[in-house]
């Protein structure tokens, strides 16, 4: 279905990060991202990932528990919180982000995708 309306090509690890976010976001939003779901898992039908399974298992966990971080930035629960403690909370969200960009890049390694993540200026360098 999706292939008939564009054929671009996009990295593995970027559809499979993308999948991983849409996963999170069907389990925390009821399924509202059902299409956006579906999108992710028919552009990964096109790669064997039966043997990275549990680095996409590991990604998945990454991403519920950076949604469990944000979750009080969203939602407005740190209104009235030191300034301090919600600058220290943002910034461990930043500091954190190197464990998807090694995720991500052990699966490119893997898959001989010749495409890596990389951060400059950044915590994840």
């Amino acid at each position: 279905m999706w292939g008939e309306l564009y054929s671009m090509k996009f990295p593995v690890i970027e559809i499979v990060d993308r999948y991983t976010i849409a996963v999170v976001k069907y389990e925390k939003t009821n399924g509202a991202n059902q299409e956006e779901l579906d999108f992710y898992i028919e552009q990964m039908q096109e790669v064997n990932l039966d043997l990275q399974h549990q680095l996409i298992l590991d990604l998945i966990d990454h991403h519920r528990y950076v949604w469990s971080l944000e979750d009080d930035f969203k939602k407005g629960r740190i209104d009235g919180l030191p300034l301090e403690e919600i600058g220290q909370r943002a910034l461990h969200i930043r500091d954190i982000g190197h464990k998807r960009v090694t995720i991500k890049n052990t699966l490119a390694a893997l898959l001989n995708d010749p495409v890596r993540e990389v951060k400059r200026d950044h915590i994840t360098e």
